[in-house]
């Protein structure tokens, strides 16, 4: 291995530049998934919540072996509650996945609606104190009136957020592949690979 100054050999940069594929790899995974749910942002949606649930079952069935087994970090009781819960939540996500994302859609439509109220409020509040109390006012009614057309329309709420998602993960896809080309380059050109 060459030694290059401010790369010691051996240190996390080597690691880095000699498995440069495996960022390849993420970015190309990310990049695919995103143009998916760009074509498909309802089933993107619903495939989400399903993978959601098959997590919250497995997690379930992992706590409820910690509480038998008594390795639980919390209380057998608390264990148990929650164990059941994670199971009863992904069991339901599995069998409907589309009414799942739905429900936690309009978790995420109140959630906007308070928020934007929030920021409403605070600009009013601080107007004199502030300036551009008008950009606050504006994104709050942004949030308020998304959050409305969530609860209103789910169904095009999940589209527009797995349309965001989507887009998110190509362009998080395309930069990991730039980085991974990168890396590869570099660690090329100062030998560490």
């Amino acid at each position: 291995m060459g030694a290059s100054p401010g790369f010691p050999a051996g240190s996390l940069f080597g690691t880095l530049t000699r498995n440069w594929w495996v960022l390849l790899l993420f970015g190309l995974f990310a990049v695919i998934f995103g143009v998916l749910a760009v074509m498909a942002p309802v089933r993107t949606a619903a495939v989400l919540a399903w993978w959601l649930g098959i997590m919250a079952i497995v997690e379930g069935v992992v706590v409820l072996v910690s509480a038998f087994s008594g390795s639980a970090p919390v209380s057998r009781g608390w264990a148990l509650f929650y164990a059941l819960a994670s199971i009863a939540f992904g069991v339901l996500a599995v069998i409907n996945p589309l009414t799942t994302a739905s429900v936690l859609l309009l978790f995420l439509a109140a959630w906007l609606v308070v928020g934007g109220i929030y920021r409403i409020v605070f600009a009013i509040r601080v107007r004199k104190q502030i300036s551009g109390e008008w950009m606050l006012i504006v994104s709050g009614l942004l949030a308020v009136a998304l959050g409305v057309m969530f609860a209103l329309n789910p169904i095009a709420g999940l589209a527009v957020t797995s349309l965001w998602i989507g887009v998110l993960a190509l362009i998080y896809g395309v930069l990991q592949v730039i980085a991974a080309f990168r890396l590869r380059s570099l660690g090329k050109s100062i030998g560490a690979m």
